[in-house]
């Protein structure tokens, strides 16, 4: 049995001499659509500190091929079918009351994008141009450039973060923790490496850190997502919901040698069939929708083709696809080519890689956490909306739809929170060793690939039970260590987010959603939520 994960303590490192302060009412850790959009909602309320760990145009949103689900003609008919596909997405474990929010607000919010100056497809009648995805029952996917949606987003809120004079930015800023004084946040202890650490106090801290695929050996996400918000919040005492889910895109390209870049769901959208290596197109006895089906049930049906071929992937086979394949996914056919594959005349290999943490840190209608003055927006928070599996699109919209609602929120908070923000007195903690030995790049390896083997798509509790213990015994010399510098501190997060969706994995024993348990195939009849946060 776990005997629990040794944390590095909030503010480890934090040494007790003065240290550079700023001050902001507001202060947004995350560049992507949830954060960028939060940041301007907060604006109207006073002064926004955002900071983002890369450039501002990095993020899981500025990679999403896929598109962002709207309702455009605000009908109740088509809220209600968006409603439902979200729901049957979601194993039967959404929040009823979080699904009408996002997808009834969704419009307006899309609109605001628009008035921001994203830029999305249209169709020949000058009308925008809406799709169909895996899991959704009607067009109604907006996309940009074909398969650039994420891209345009993240440029038109990136100007229009830039031009805001409330909005001050700092990139290339590593936020290490939060800071909790007497219960509540009050801002972050930042890095760069123009002045070191500096503090950050704040009157609300909207956290907007994006995901944790780079758990994972196999995954679509860029390399800043280490899922640094889940294991900050974790170890300020934050509630982490439904951590055990973890959706799995089932198309990524699988040639030695390259990245694990998507194929997006847009593509099997406009006909494309998956095929084993014989050319049997297996999705036609797994789901009535067939290519069309939720990602958690093309996903798992992939692994059972491989793992009956003995394949290391599957085929998609574009031929099927009547429209101009070149015209319509411009970015996937410049991946392809580089690696010599023609979308016109080649199948392209494929197999699923982690895709999108849909469990993460628990937040209310207007995206607080159970700790005063901290929000969660975004891929880091957990809002009930997808349940045990995201709906194709969903993320973007929750992201948008949630980033104006934390920002709100946050800033009238800030606005009437009272006296001056002072800086106190943290002492640096006790007994932390120095280390200069750890070889970094192959425990990060290590970790990646024990995730992928055992904590993947297809779970079972022997196979857990040893990952846990693994991450535990690393977890022991690691974050009981003062590690300086960013990829010290991105391990120290990636092994306290392993744990927490290992540990939560074992513990919910049922097959739902993305989580696939051998050992307990069967759903079990009440859904639940499960909650983990940190006792001492």
């Amino acid at each position: 049995m776990s005997q629990g994960i040794p944390h590095r303590s909030c503010l480890s490192g934090f040494r007790s001499q003065e240290l550079p302060i700023r001050w902001a009412d507001v202060l947004v850790i995350g560049s992507g659509i949830a954060g960028m959009s939060a940041a301007v909602e907060a604006a109207k309320y006073g002064t926004v500190l955002l900071i983002t760990k890369s450039k501002m145009s990095v993020s899981n949103t500025a990679w999403a091929q896929g598109g962002i689900a709207c309702c455009l003609s605000r009908t109740e008919e088509d809220y209600l079918a968006h409603e439902e596909d979200t729901k049957k997405a979601g194993g039967n474990l959404c929040d009823e009351e979080v699904v009408s929010l996002v997808v009834r607000e969704g419009t307006s919010a899309v609109n605001k994008l628009i008035d921001w100056g994203c830029q999305f497809d249209k169709d020949s009648s000058g009308d925008l141009a809406l799709c169909v995805e895996g899991g959704h029952s009607q067009a109604r996917i907006l996309h940009s450039e074909g398969d650039a949606t994420g891209k345009e987003i993240s440029r038109a809120l990136v100007e229009t973060v830039k031009a805001h004079k409330q909005i001050r930015i700092m990139e290339r800023a590593f936020t290490i923790d939060l800071v909790i004084h007497e219960g509540e946040c009050h801002g972050a202890l930042v890095w760069n490496d123009v002045q070191g650490k500096q503090l950050i106090l704040a009157r609300s801290t909207i956290l907007c850190s994006g995901g944790a695929g780079r758990v994972y050996r196999e995954t679509t996400n860029p390399k800043v997502a280490t899922g640094d918000g889940i294991a900050m919040a974790y170890r300020a005492g934050a509630e982490i919901m439904d951590i055990e889910f973890f959706q799995f895109h089932p198309t990524t390209l699988y040639v030695a040698g390259a990245s694990r870049s998507l194929i997006s769901e847009a593509v099997r959208g406009e006909g494309a069939h998956l095929l084993d290596r014989s050319g049997r197109r297996f999705m036609e006895g797994v789901h009535p929708d067939k290519e069309l089906a939720p990602r958690d049930v093309v996903s798992q049906a992939i692994i059972r083709v491989m793992k009956e071929n003995q394949d290391t992937n599957v085929f998609l086979d574009l031929s099927p696809i009547k429209t101009d394949i070149n015209k319509r996914f411009p970015g996937i056919s410049l991946m392809c080519q580089r690696y010599g594959l023609d979308l016109e005349r080649d199948r392209i290999p494929v197999r699923p890689s982690a895709h999108y943490l849909v469990g993460g840190v628990k937040t209310d209608l207007n995206g607080a956490t159970n700790i005063p003055h901290l929000f969660a927006a975004g891929e880091v928070s957990c809002t009930g909306l997808h349940g045990a599996n995201r709906l194709a699109s969903n993320s973007l919209l929750e992201g948008a739809v949630f980033g104006l609602r934390a920002g709100r929120a946050a800033g009238t908070l800030a606005a009437k929170r009272i006296g001056d923000i002072t800086p106190f007195h943290l002492d640096e903690e006790a007994g932390k060793r120095t280390r200069d030995n750890l070889d970094l790049v192959d425990l990060r390896a290590s970790l990646g690939s024990l995730m992928w083997r055992s904590v993947g798509i297809e779970r079972n509790r022997e196979s857990l039970e040893n990952t846990i213990s693994q991450i535990e015994f690393w977890a022991g010399y690691v974050l009981s260590t003062e590690l300086a510098g960013p990829r010290g501190w991105e391990m120290q997060n990636l092994l306290t987010v392993a744990w927490l969706i290992s540990h939560q994995a074992l513990a919910r024993e049922e097959s739902r959603g993305t989580h696939l348990r051998s050992d307990f195939p069967q759903c079990n009849p009440e859904p639940v939520h499960s909650i983990i946060k940190r006792t001492s």
